[in-house]
């Protein structure tokens, strides 16, 4: 058996992972990493022999693990992570920090990054995922982040090297992102609170929020050209090509595809991941048969089937 290095968080084996995400799916992680601060992340990693793999997750938003569960150490960033400092309009937080409440903080001093607010999930993963909402991106305000490489080293990365495409960033393999800084207009705080309270109806009103899911299931397909002119592209909407293949409320198991907004699957009380990875794949088959339209996931898909 190999021996885990020391530390001063919590190290827990065999850790059910359906405990820690938002679709409550999922076997359990070899271990499960819950560092005290940076310094026993860093120490942590820099003394984990390299056999071992690890996966940094956050809050579980946007992740189906499977029922097999994963070979790996799960590392979950806690309270040591997640303080937001506000100054000069930058807005410096730590991975663990909820996007919503970076929103709010932020907003409250009078600087604009309310297109967080409705995004589920923590910083960390926001950044990851180069998340977005009512058009804007993690890209368009990123400054900087701190990393912890698998090394043990704590890193700056810059724009240019986060690489930051559509939901998509490049980060070096085992790297756990512990802070980020944003720059963001000012604005006025009632108005921008204001805005963020339209939002959040808006979402409640088109999405299952009070289900589990993951939020949206796959990516919007790319925009097509009736005449093959730039400027003649129409964009596609992930749910309008799941409508047309007549996959709105279709169900394997315990998962469905939702009655209020079919691309956002959701775990009707007893599904498997097994269950909601199936239906998911049946909804890519049946719009590819329908419309040729290839949809990609947006929720991460990880870990082992069962055996």
């Amino acid at each position: 058996m190999i021996e885990m290095p020391e530390v001063r968080g919590t190290l827990s084996p065999g850790k059910a992972l359906s405990e820690l995400t938002w679709l409550r799916v999922g076997g359990p992680a070899d271990w499960l990493f819950m560092p005290a601060d940076r310094d026993d992340l860093a120490a942590f990693l820099k003394a984990l022999p390299d056999e071992i793999a690890v996966f940094p997750m956050g809050v579980g938003s946007n992740l189906i693990v499977r029922d097999g569960g994963l070979h790996a150490v799960v590392i979950r960033l806690g309270r040591g992570f997640n303080a937001i400092e506000i100054d000069s309009g930058r807005v410096r937080t730590g991975a663990a920090a909820l996007d919503a409440h970076v929103a709010r903080k932020a907003a409250a001093a009078g600087l604009d990054l309310t297109f967080l607010r409705t995004i589920p999930g923590s910083i960390g993963g926001a950044v990851r995922m180069n998340a977005g909402c009512y058009g804007s991106y993690v890209a368009d305000h990123f400054v900087e982040a701190k990393a912890v490489t698998r090394a043990g080293e704590i890193i700056t990365l810059a724009p240019e090297q986060m690489q930051f495409a559509y939901r998509q960033s490049v980060l070096p393999e085992g790297c756990v992102i512990v802070e980020a800084t944003f720059q963001a207009e000012t604005g006025d705080p009632d108005t921008l609170a204001a805005r963020m309270d339209e939002q959040i109806a808006k979402r409640d009103a088109t999405q299952p929020t009070k289900e589990r899911s993951a939020g949206s299931t796959f990516r919007n397909p790319a925009g097509f050209s009736s005449t093959g002119r730039a400027d003649d592209v129409h964009e596609l909407k992930a749910w309008k090509v799941i409508d047309d293949a007549g996959m709105r409320g279709a169900t394997i198991g315990g998962a469905q595809m939702s009655e209020k907004h079919s691309n956002f699957l959701i775990n009707t009380g007893q599904a498997s991941a097994h269950d909601l990875e199936s239906l998911g794949e049946e909804v890519r088959k049946r719009v590819y048969e329908k419309s040729g339209i290839t949809l990609e996931w947006e929720i991460m898909r990880v870990g082992e089937p069962a055996s």
